[in-house]
């Protein structure tokens, strides 16, 4: 009888230079777990704008779901994104990752070009084209991460151990990108980009005391930026008692407190806080989670932090899985970038660290910072879809 031909599951050919561990990449379906949960944590974000947003969105805009609408624009577009880089190699953006870094910092210089930069808030965090605005610092979290774990996987453990060879360009690199966030002033970006590369950094091979030792710089950096601005002792003031100035410097924790408070466990019900009715700053921004916690009690916020543990679970598999050294540094700073994120948001809104003004993960409005965190999952996905052969 004749045999029967066998079709072989297509292989990707690993990029020349891997060493002598290289090995073809099988492709197989992205983690469908993570998927749905990014998913789920979106649409979760969409409700809950559509709900804190209606007082708020009437009252500046003449429409109750306007911030829903611009919601559904950015989400519309980080599909399509999000889709693309889940079919594109990956391993193609080690080669891009240059071109990332250059952009990075272009982005970052021109919110100070005039008629281009727009401050708002006391800080230049966005450029404007028309009635199209972004906020560079979003895609400098996405850009720099790629950037770092090409140069951590090109340099290998021995160089990257090497206080001149690995230290000390580590520092030059971040120093540039941190400074000029500093300039916008943005120091919630700084601190989780800082963290997110310092992973990296850690995970590629760094020496453990070279990770302590500029630990403890980055804390003594945060504690001069403080002692040298007044809005920055404001806010850690503030943090220490927040009851000190409650119609003043710390209005908006105040009112968060509350929120969160009078949604006891079981919340008012979704639609029923009161806090959005233009007592809480931002109602659909760094502070949702207050609505969150209002509307949908202790259990809810639970949840959605369950919700994000089970995303750092799914990541940590596909970092754990990934034979591949620049895909498994990709995923590890993904994961610190978007959990950390996330954690220092509710700690925030819930008087635990100080108020920091960043997003709440996929929850928060904001088109740039939902476009990007999409994109990234696109790419942390196509990860998922490349298995060594010993898988």
């Amino acid at each position: 009888m004749p045999h029967k031909r066998v079709r072989r599951a297509p292989t990707v050919r690993s990029h020349k230079g891997r060493g002598k561990n290289s090995e073809d990449h099988v492709l197989v379906r992205p983690d469908v777990p993570l998927l749905l949960t990014v998913c789920g944590l979106i649409v979760f974000g969409l409700f809950m704008i559509a709900s804190a947003g209606v007082i708020y969105g009437d009252f500046r805009f003449g429409d109750p779901y306007y911030f829903l609408k611009q919601q559904l624009i950015g989400v519309g577009l980080g599909a399509v994104v999000m889709t693309f880089f889940m079919f594109f190699d990956y391993r193609k953006l080690r080669y891009w990752s240059p071109f990332f870094f250059a952009a990075t910092v272009i982005l970052l210089l021109l919110v100070h070009l005039p008629g281009l930069g727009v401050e708002a808030y006391g800080a230049k965090r966005w450029i404007a084209l028309g009635s199209f605005s972004f906020q560079p610092a979003e895609a400098v979290k996405l850009g720099m991460i790629i950037f770092i774990a090409a140069w951590c996987a090109g340099k290998g453990i021995k160089k990257l151990q090497d206080f001149s060879e690995g230290v000390v360009p580590f520092v030059i690199i971040v120093s540039v990108v941190g400074f000029l966030l500093l300039k916008q002033p943005d120091v919630g970006t700084l601190g989780i980009t800082v963290l997110a590369l310092g992973s990296i950094f850690f995970v590629a091979g760094a020496r453990l005391w070279h990770i302590i030792a500029l630990g403890a710089a980055s804390l003594g950096a945060l504690a001069l930026l403080i002692a040298t601005s007044s809005y920055r002792r404001e806010r850690f003031f503030t943090f220490l008692d927040p009851s000190a100035d409650p119609l003043g410097s710390s209005y908006q924790i105040t009112q968060a407190l509350i929120a969160i408070g009078s949604g006891g466990i079981f919340g008012a019900g979704v639609g029923h806080s009161r806090q959005k009715g233009l007592y809480l700053p931002e109602p659909v921004g760094d502070s949702i989670f207050a609505i969150i916690g209002e509307e949908l009690g202790l259990i809810g916020g639970v949840l959605l932090l369950a919700t994000f543990v089970f995303l750092g679970m799914r990541l940590y598999v596909i970092a754990l899985r990934s034979q591949d050294v620049f895909g498994k540094l990709i995923v590890v700073g993904m994961g610190v970038w978007i959990l950390g994120q996330a954690l220092m948001n509710i700690a925030a809104i819930s008087g635990m660290i100080p108020l920091t003004g960043i997003p709440l993960s996929f929850v928060s409005y904001g088109g740039t910072s939902i476009l990007v965190m999409m994109a990234a999952m696109g790419i942390v996905l196509n990860i998922s879809r490349h298995r060594g052969s010993s898988d």
